[in-house]
């Protein structure tokens, strides 16, 4: 069993091997499970050690300190938030392991009796998880100016939510809803874009609930103002909202986008289910009718808008018939990618005292359904854009071919000869493929 109670500062508390550990750099790996946000605060935990300097452990080098930003949103997500412990524990042996997140706040002494574990520290106190572990007195500011080698930059908001959705943990273990300041969110996309990312996306636990103050003054800013504030951003190409209810969609925000130099006409809008009972079941604060008139003022506004959403499939009292109103919902909208999650019992949610679960053979038999026709779905939308050329956001390369997406959220594929990696290139679109559309970049005038 590891001490828990000691943690030795490297530079400071080892004696005689202080002399070995300044002739090294000290190595940290940072391992993150879930939502955007946590990735978000991953990158910032890695920009805080680095500044510090500390370096990131290579494939087949120790580190030093690792942290794990755990997920307890289902049942799978605690699952391998524990894995990922582990196997951290198992590659850097001898490295301190600090973990927080959503799982370690939901069960902090279950995770604390865990062999590997030397500190746990709750979400409330995440942005101080350095001080408490390297016993620092100053810490860097706990911002991002990257983000994981990925060409789109998540950028937190928000945190915390006021929804109590009767089968979700979040409010317990991510507390009330807060936002952050404009400067500060104004101050990391400058330094993002100065960076090279060409592509942000504003984040958070619930970002409807947005209402952050500027530098040195009392009144709100709403999320609408934000969007436009950081869309005059100068070097900005491309501006996203991660994932929003429809009930927040409103004439002010949809004119933010519509209206934006950057912005994108594609969004999250999150539906979980297209039943209204079992939306009132949730305490989901829209119907399905709401829902649609969301899409269908975003599709009034541009008929190239796009939506992506979630979808919870077995909620506890979902009938056939229920299920079914899902299934035609998706096909009157016409997603172009749905986010499918079995329903997962939750303990200290309402949801987890509900009568009549859901058997797990249906569960699955109304997964796999879900899944088949977000396929079919996915790949209906796309066959309109054959023939037209987009601009597309190059991501990865794999087996020769960039992946990359347009504005509006559809994936391409474009063979990968003379390109490089965040490049915006036009494409005309000749094909499409259950991977995405493919097409050749155009060449420059």
């Amino acid at each position: 069993m590891k001490n828990k109670e000691l943690f030795l500062h490297p530079l400071r508390d080892l004696g005689i091997m202080g002399s070995y550990i300044m002739d090294r750099k000290k190595k940290y790996k940072v391992a993150s499970l879930g939502c955007r946000t946590n990735q978000y605060e991953a990158s910032a935990f890695a920009k805080q050690l680095k500044e510090m300097g500390y370096v990131e452990a290579k494939e087949g080098e120790s580190a030093d300190l690792c942290i794990v930003n755990t997920c307890t949103v289902t049942e799978s997500a605690d699952s391998s938030s524990r894995r990922r412990i582990r196997q951290l524990a198992r590659e850097h042996s001898g490295a301190k392991i600090a973990v927080t997140g959503c799982l370690a706040d939901r069960i902090p002494e279950e995770i604390g009796l865990m062999e590997e574990v030397d500190f746990v520290v709750p979400n409330k106190e995440k942005e101080e998880l350095l001080r408490v572990v390297l016993q620092e007195e100053e810490l860097p500011e706990f911002a991002i100016d990257q983000f994981g080698g990925h060409t789109r930059s998540f950028v937190k908001v928000q945190d915390g939510c006021n929804s109590f959705c009767t089968y979700c943990i979040i409010p317990y273990v991510r507390g009330r809803s807060r936002s952050r300041r404009i400067d500060a969110i104004l101050r990391e996309i400058k330094a993002l874009i100065a960076n090279g990312y060409k592509e942000v996306v504003i984040t958070g636990v619930n970002v409807g609930d947005f209402d952050g103050a500027p530098e040195k003054e009392e009144e709100k800013v709403s999320l609408a103002q934000l969007v436009r504030l950081v869309d005059q951003l100068e070097g900005l190409e491309r501006l996203r909202i991660s994932s929003i209810d429809p009930d927040e969609v409103d004439d002010d925000l949809l004119d933010a986008v519509i209206g934006g130099r950057t912005t994108c006409h594609s969004m999250h809008i999150v539906l979980q289910s297209g039943s209204n009972a079992i939306l009132k079941k949730m305490n989901r604060k829209y119907t399905r009718q709401m829902f649609l008139e969301a899409i269908e003022k975003c599709k009034k506004a541009s008929a190239d808008f796009t939506f992506t959403t979630d979808i919870i499939v077995g909620f506890p009292g979902e009938t056939e018939g229920d299920f079914a109103e899902t299934l035609e919902l998706m096909k009157k909208i016409g997603f172009a990618k749905v986010h499918m999650f079995p329903y997962s019992k939750r303990e200290r949610t309402k949801a987890a005292l509900y009568p009549n679960s859901v058997p797990d053979r249906v569960v699955l038999e109304r997964k796999q359904k879900l899944l088949r026709l977000d396929e079919q779905m996915a790949f209906s939308l796309r066959e309109h854009y054959i023939g037209r050329t987009m601009p597309v956001l190059l991501e990865s390369m794999e087996g020769g071919f960039f992946s990359g997406h347009t504005e509006n959220f559809l994936p391409v594929l474009v063979p990968e000869k003379g390109l490089e990696s965040n490049q915006i290139v036009d494409v005309l679109i000749k094909e499409n493929t259950p991977m995405g559309l493919k097409g050749m970049v155009c060449e420059s005038k």
